[in-house]
Formats: C-alpha cells, sequence, structure tokens
C-alpha cells in the first residue's frame, strides 16, 4: 500500500527544505519507497480532519492503510524499521543510530529552533538584543561538542543511518546564521548529506510545492 503524507500547500520555508516533510521525504527516498503527498493549508491544518491524524495541528503526518502517525522522529523510526537502509543490522550499532535520532530531535535541535524563535517571533522585543548572544551561545556549545564526536569521520557512526538523515536535516536550519560555517567538519558533514540522491529528490519535490504555489 502507497502511504501518503501531509505537506504544507504553501511552506514557510521558501522552499529551502527545512520544512519537516522534507525529513520524512528523504527517509522514503532513501529506502525506496513510493508515496503520494496531500497538500494542507494553515486553516485546514487546524480542521478538525487535520487535528485527527496530528492533535497538534502540525505536519507532517503519515498514512499507511489503518496506520496514522505523526512526528517525523516516530515516522522516520517506522520507516526504518520496515525496509533495509536506514538502520544496521548489527544490533548495537542499530541502537546507537535510534540513539542518534534521539539525539539530533531532543539535545540540538531545541536549540537551533531557540534562535529561529529569537530571531523571527522575538526580535522586536526589548530585550532581544540581550538574549540572542546567549542563545547563540548555547548553540556554539552543542555544536562544538557535536564536531569534537564527529572529528573527520563522514557520519556519526560508520555508515550513513536514519540517525545522520535527522542530524542533517537539523543542522540544515543553521546553514544561514553563520554558526555552521565555523564548524567545517559539520559544514561538510551536512553538504555530504545534501549531496545524497536521496535528499536531492526529497528537496526538489518539496521546492515544486513551494514554486507552484508561489506562481499559481
Amino acid at each position: 500500500m502507497t502511504p501518503t503524507i501531509t505537506a504544507f500547500e504553501r511552506s514557510p520555508d521558501g522552499g529551502r527544505g527545512l520544512a519537516r516533510d522534507t525529513r520524512v521525504r528523504w527517509a522514503l527516498e532513501e529506502v525506496g519507497q513510493a508515496y503520494e503527498v496531500r497538500l494542507v493549508s494553515f486553516h485546514a491544518m487546524k480542521e478538525p480532519a487535520h487535528l485527527a491524524l496530528h492533535p497538534f495541528g502540525q505536519i507532517p503526518t503519515y498514512e499507511e492503510g489503518d496506520l496514522a502517525l505523526f512526528e517525523t522522529g516516530s515516522i522516520v523510526f517506522h520507516l526504518a524499521q520496515r525496509h533495509a537502509g536506514l538502520l544496521p543490522d548489527d544490533a548495537g550499532a542499530r541502537a546507537r543510530a535510534i540513539t542518534w535520532m534521539f539525539a539530533a530531535l531532543n539535545t540540538v535541535e531545541p536549540a537551533i529552533l531557540d534562535l529561529v524563535i529569537a530571531r523571527i517571533l522575538e526580535g522586536d522585543k526589548p530585550w532581544s538584543r540581550e538574549r540572542l548572544p546567549l542563545v547563540q551561545d548555547r548553540i556554539r556549545e552543542r555544536m562544538k561538542q557535536l564536531s569534537a564526536r564527529l572529528g573527520d569521520a563522514d557520519w556519526l557512526d560508520g555508515a550513513f543511518s536514519a540517525g545522520d538523515l535527522m542530524m542533517v536535516s537539523v543542522l540544515l536550519r543553521l546553514k544561514t546564521s553563520g554558526i555552521l560555517g565555523e564548524y567545517p567538519n559539520l559544514s561538510a558533514y551536512v553538504a555530504r548529506g545534501e549531496a545524497r540522491p536521496a535528499f536531492r529528490r526529497a528537496f526538489d519535490a518539496q521546492l515544486a510545492v513551494f514554486t507552484a504555489a508561489s506562481t499559481g
């Protein structure tokens, strides 16, 4: 059965591959699973039909027969369990790859999202200029730790895995901040992720939606 995911009808990321459906598209492309996309508007995301799939009114969602999932970590983990290519066969390596998935979402991403909030939602607050350096310092501490762990390796733990997919997806949000460029090995790491054919297909599919919405 061909699964269906939801995506923004008009993505706020400007087609840069930052919308979270890109992560799920990437995972689907990596495992060679065909999929369909149902586009939803910001209004539709808050309607009962979508809230039945995602109680917090966000995207993406994943539907496969009677199964409905939300949260990118859960969806990518499901795909990695069902298909070869995203988790190692060795039990220890598999557990470590899953650990890196959690690390990307629970340890690294919150600090990066805080920067987005500080710049976009809090940028006009009188205390914003004082808070921003603190937010940036917290990100740099995480990047320093991650950079040290990655070292000169291509991927976080041997071969590319779902842990790398999630980590690269998270780090992509830092590209325009200038912070990622302070860590050459992390910049190269992200570039390797972006160069994967599966990522390019996912990125192009998401960009096509944005382009169509912008010109339609």
